[in-house]
């Protein structure tokens, strides 16, 4: 697992640069920033990361290989990728890592914001019933997590929370009651390390749904049989979180 410091100066400088980037990025093709700034935030981090590990600027919601003795991208997302500017923008809105939006899907989003904040209320807990039903889902919101991990405390259903971000996001903040941690830029080492059980619930989240949604896949091909996904990651959770 490799650990780099957020708060060296070397981060803060690449930090800074990765901004500076995104701006220009965003000016060049006449874009807009996702509303939610934490997705933003978090991408540019994971552009800086990438920029300090591998000297090039990779999508961070990708897994980056050894290829031939030189790192690269699944899909060679290197940003802005040209999935996103060919296809992603123009046909869905927003970028496979939604940093990047038509100034079109930053308004709607908007208006999505504030319904979710009226809708989403907790009237009672769920049954035994619902759980089950709940903990099979594929996709996941944030209030599902959190009613999940307040049925699991009370030992009606079983099921591991696992965050596939990488160790400094982790330290920046995670889900109250995650069970392990296994970084997407070493997945297969950690998942061993993590000792799953193939045929237990297992509840992926990142930062913003993409890299889980990925990871996800990965463990379906790998014979997981009960793989959920926080759809829109750690950042439309609004429970509990520790350092």
């Amino acid at each position: 697992m490799i650990k780099i410091d957020m708060n060296s100066p070397e981060f803060q400088t690449e930090m800074e640069k990765a901004i500076k980037f995104t701006d220009k990025v965003v000016n060049q093709f006449g874009w807009s920033y996702n509303p939610q700034e934490e997705i933003n935030e978090g991408v540019q981090m994971g552009l800086a990361r990438n920029k300090m590990m591998y000297k090039k600027r990779f999508c961070p919601c990708f897994m980056v290989e050894e290829v031939d003795g030189k790192p690269r991208s699944v899909e060679d997302r290197i940003c802005p990728c040209k999935p996103a500017i060919e296809h992603e923008i123009p046909e869905t809105g927003v970028c496979h890592c939604q940093i990047f939006c038509t100034p079109e899907f930053a308004a709607n989003r908007r208006i999505e914001l504030g319904m979710e904040e009226a809708v989403h209320t907790h009237s009672r807990g769920l049954t035994k019933e619902e759980c089950e039903v709940l903990v099979n889902k594929d996709e996941l919101d944030g209030d599902e997590i959190t009613s999940l991990l307040e049925a699991r405390d009370l030992d009606m259903v079983e099921f591991k929370l696992v965050d596939v971000r990488e160790h400094m996001e982790w330290q920046m903040g995670h889900i109250k009651g995650a069970d392990a941690l296994v970084p997407t830029s070493s997945f297969f080492q950690t998942l061993e390390e993590a000792k799953l059980d193939k045929d237990e619930n297992i509840i992926l989240y990142c930062h913003v749904g993409s890299r889980s949604a990925h990871c996800s896949r990965i463990l379906a091909d790998m014979g997981y049989s009960k793989i959920g996904n926080l759809t829109h990651g750690i950042v439309s959770y609004g429970g509990e979180k520790e350092r």
